[in-house]
């Protein structure tokens, strides 16, 4: 075991774990920030994607002990009272069927409209691309992103 402080949210965080424990794991075990969902377990699904300074990634496959300093950013810190303009547009296309995915697309596109305010279709596809929803939401969670784009 060893310690290792992690900047969360803003907040400095320090947790006692082995040092190839899963940021994924350390996230919902050790600090209780629950929104951050397991899927697949290899990087496949996108269920447990956060912000590693600000780039999308998935918390199940990196681990912990090669986040430095790094800066991580989890559905809960993405915005204090959950107005985003890709949550906010998440609720007005009501996006979510059964939800288990949400908050890992919600992260990813929160990431890609950062990069790019105004993505065409193809890069809304090719962004999102790699986070599966069973319950087949893609057009609208497409036409959520756009949405947030524009009211951004």
């Amino acid at each position: 075991m060893a310690n290792f402080n992690l900047i969360i949210n803003g907040e400095t965080r320090t947790v006692d774990v082995n040092p190839n424990t899963p940021l994924l794991w350390v996230l919902r075990d050790h600090l209780k920030l629950v929104g951050t969902k397991y899927g697949c377990g290899v990087a496949q699904c996108g269920s447990c994607t956060v912000h590693v300074d600000g780039v999308a990634v998935r918390a199940c496959m990196i681990a912990v002990s090669t986040l430095g300093n790094s800066k991580i950013t989890t559905i809960e810190g993405l915005s204090e009272k959950g107005d985003h303009p890709v949550q906010k547009a998440w609720l007005e296309v009501d996006v979510p069927q059964c939800g288990y995915c949400q908050t890992g697309q919600i992260m990813t596109a929160a990431a890609l409209l950062e990069k790019n305010p105004d993505p065409s279709d193809f890069e809304i596809e090719m962004a999102m691309n790699g986070n599966i929803c069973r319950c087949g939401t893609y057009t609208r969670i497409k036409k959520a992103v756009k949405m947030a784009a524009a009211n951004q």
